[in-house]
């Protein structure tokens, strides 16, 4: 079978593409199916599909083995449409690769999952030799993985939180932070500001996550009238009430400027 591209590049394959097949003895008919070739390694396809299909299928296919990627037509056998058009618009809206896998016959089932099968197989030959040339080396392995212990359950816990709760809990470090202020406890406005940088780390520049943390362990009043004003305009940020901005922006200038 010599597998002809109509749209894609035979040597770029994308891994997923219309297979046309033409009429010999029906003029204007034309047969289709998809082909895709799934980028994740997966078992036999027979556990995927019927006892009858899997029964025309080589026994090489069915196997349990892992393969790295095998290429499959759906549906698994040629189908007749009306439109080729239609075809040629739809593989372009699509980004699919659109190919001409040659001419059929007969319209009977077993010729036409026959060559369902020989395109695909083909198109899989073709995207498999782009993957080899293209395919990154493997990066070493890790000499010594990290163990139990070298796992930072803060660090962690802080990296999963979405960014409203990351925000919620600034919330309360201010108020530690404060407190930590008052009552002249260096070790806990420490720890506090260790904990409040780790989530700032973890949220966008726009949030201005370091003036937020500057502003909760100043030691002035002001200090703390600032923090809450930045994650007000970080909560304004996150729900896009950006209209309510440009208030809370003056009185940050207002208070700075009364330094």
């Amino acid at each position: 079978m010599a597998i002809q591209f109509l749209r894609g590049n035979p040597q770029t394959p994308k891994g997923h593409a219309i297979l046309v097949a033409r009429s010999m003895g029906f003029a204007g008919a034309t047969y289709c199916t998809y082909c895709v070739v799934p980028p994740i390694p997966m078992s036999s396809i027979a556990k995927f599909i019927p006892p009858f299909l899997a029964a025309q299928l080589p026994a090489e296919q069915l196997q349990d083995t892992e393969v790295s990627a095998e290429g499959m037509p759906i549906p698994p056998i040629l189908e007749e449409v009306d439109n080729f058009e239609y075809i040629k618009a739809l593989a372009e809206h699509r980004d699919d690769d659109l190919c001409d896998i040659g001419s059929i016959s007969s319209r009977d089932d077993m010729t036409r999952m026959q060559m369902a099968i020989a395109g695909s197989q083909e198109y899989t030959s073709l995207y498999m030799d782009f993957i080899a040339r293209v395919q990154p080396e493997k990066a070493e392995p890790v000499s010594e993985p990290l163990t139990l212990n070298e796992i930072d359950p803060e660090e962690l816990f802080f990296q999963t939180m979405p960014d409203r709760q990351k925000l919620a809990e600034l919330g309360k470090l201010i108020g530690t932070a404060r407190y930590a202020i008052e009552g002249h406890d260096s070790a806990l406005l420490q720890d506090t500001r260790r904990k409040m940088q780790r989530i700032v780390h973890l949220l966008a520049d726009k949030y201005r996550g370091s003036d937020l943390v500057a502003a909760a362990i100043d030691p002035d009043e002001r200090g703390a009238k600032l923090a809450e004003l930045y994650l007000k305009r970080a909560y304004k940020l996150l729900d896009e009430e950006y209209a309510d901005i440009p208030a809370i922006e003056r009185s940050i200038r207002e208070l700075k400027e009364q330094a």
